[in-house]
């Protein structure tokens, strides 16, 4: 488009929004952020409600890299103007970006009962496999249709629905993804069907072994590499409903009702059975009696272990899921026997997982010369999280020579591969804490995998 003939146009014609508007997305489409911020702030100085010149500003800010005030005027727009489904369209783009996929989902199908045509596939997907809610908007004849959802109404009835709905548990009938949405990993993969996933598809097998499906898993390691991915991705092979239990659904402030919570989160998971109840950060609820000193976390912890030994109600079909960075932490009588006597360590990615992760942050970005197998040869021990901080530096300097320029600069394989060296592997703290306790605190030999991982033991 001719822009040099849009401002001539526009010299007859100084407040005329429209024309405003399109210099000022062309700009943007050139990647000259700068024009593209002036054209807006003109269109607003001429329409201060102008949604569309309002929307541009709050991309802009998302390109700058200014997340954090991108959404906070998003939210001001979408107040002010609850029809406008680009708006809501990008609150997806972004809370999908900052991890919260719930979130996501919910700007995603409002922006899509506005207006039909703007839902878009490929996001919607990229939300579903971050784990979205289970909605399905698809497309008909009659255009973008809300398929049936299932939810706690099609899998609980009466007071259990209610109960679903005050404890806000995350749930889906069955989970969204499998092994095969999870880069690398393979032992830790082989390692959980042997140790869940086939006790739980041949249940008649097992039985005829004195052995139930079901029972309780640890999965621990460094943070940022994908324990409550594996949690739903072992769901999804079989076919298992899949619920997420986090600290501000269990925990209450008043006396006796956290123990409540957590029996009632029980049942569900035992009504709708199989099924996967997943606790992260489970040390924080499982944590070590010794180190407290009130009464009340210590009834927590005998109601949990009641609950995991099925003294109120059998849990056959029902595998409870733990994840921790700090297995050490967690009382030992949970790790006994019927209970979560079964430890898987979750390393950080290796090799050709980090590959995978790399071409994931890559997507829809400007790249250039770019190798991630290369990439992931340079980031040794790098966790998923450490990985998307490589690319987040990369943009950010990306977007600076852009902001000079006035021009798109492209992140190039180089550039990321020198942002690597400017990221520290977080996991090499973790490392450090493990060591000791898998050397000097292991009699139990829980901790033998991190020894083989350090190359301390074979």
């Amino acid at each position: 488009m001719d822009i040099d003939a849009l401002k001539a146009a526009l010299a007859a014609s100084p407040d005329n929004v429209p024309l405003l508007l399109l210099i000022a997305k062309t700009h943007e489409d050139r990647f000259e952020l700068a024009e593209a911020q002036t054209y807006y702030k003109r269109t607003l100085t001429a329409d201060p409600n102008n949604a569309a010149a309002l929307l541009g500003i709050a991309r802009l800010l998302d390109f700058a890299g200014e997340t954090s005030q991108a959404i906070v005027r998003l939210e001001s727009l979408c107040a002010a103007h609850p029809n406008y489904a680009p708006a809501w369209l990008l609150r997806a783009r972004i809370a999908l970006e900052e991890g919260d996929a719930k979130s996501a989902r919910e700007f995603h199908d409002r922006a899509a009962a506005i207006d039909p045509s703007i839902a878009d596939e490929e996001l919607l997907s990229q939300i579903l496999n971050a784990g979205g809610s289970t909605r399905k908007i698809a497309m008909t004849s009659q255009g973008w249709k809300e398929e049936e959802e299932e939810n706690e109404s099609d899998l609980f009835e009466g007071m259990d629905a209610v109960a679903a709905r005050e404890l806000d548990l995350e749930f889906r009938l069955k989970a969204d993804i499998k092994f095969d949405d999870v880069g690398g990993m393979d032992k830790v993969k082989d390692d959980i069907r042997m140790k869940i996933i086939h006790p739980l598809k041949n249940p008649e097998l097992f039985a005829a072994y004195g052995k139930k499906a079901g029972g309780g898993v640890l999965l621990y390691g460094p943070p940022g590499c994908g324990k409550t991915m594996l949690a739903r991705a072992t769901a999804g092979e079989i076919n298992a409903s899949f619920f997420s239990v986090g600290l501000h659904q269990v925990l209450d402030m008043y006396i006796g009702q956290s123990e409540q919570r957590l029996h009632q989160i029980f049942e569900l998971a035992r009504k709708a059975a199989p099924s996967v109840l997943f606790f992260d950060e489970i040390d924080a609820l499982a944590a070590d009696r010794r180190d407290m000193r009130h009464s009340a976390g210590r009834g927590l912890i005998n109601q949990f272990l009641a609950e995991l030994d099925g003294a109120q109600a059998a849990n056959d079909g029902v595998l409870v899921l733990g994840a921790t960075n700090g297995p050490w932490h967690v009382d030992g009588a949970f790790l006994r026997p019927g209970r979560f006597d079964r430890l898987v360590f979750v390393p950080p990615p290796d090799t050709p997982a980090r590959a995978e992760i790399a071409k994931i942050h890559g997507r829809g970005k400007p790249l250039a010369n770019f190798d991630p197998e290369e990439l992931a040869k340079k980031t040794e021990g790098f966790s998923g999280a450490d990985l998307r901080a490589v690319f987040d530096i990369a943009t950010e300097q990306a977007l600076a020579e852009a902001m000079k320029r006035g021009s798109m600069v492209p992140m190039s394989g180089k550039s990321l591969i020198q942002a690597a060296k400017e990221v520290k592997p977080s996991t090499r703290k973790w490392f450090e804490s493990a060591k000791n306790h898998a050397l000097y605190a292991n009699q139990s030999g829980f901790y033998d995998d991190v020894l083989v991982y350090l190359g301390l033991k074979k």
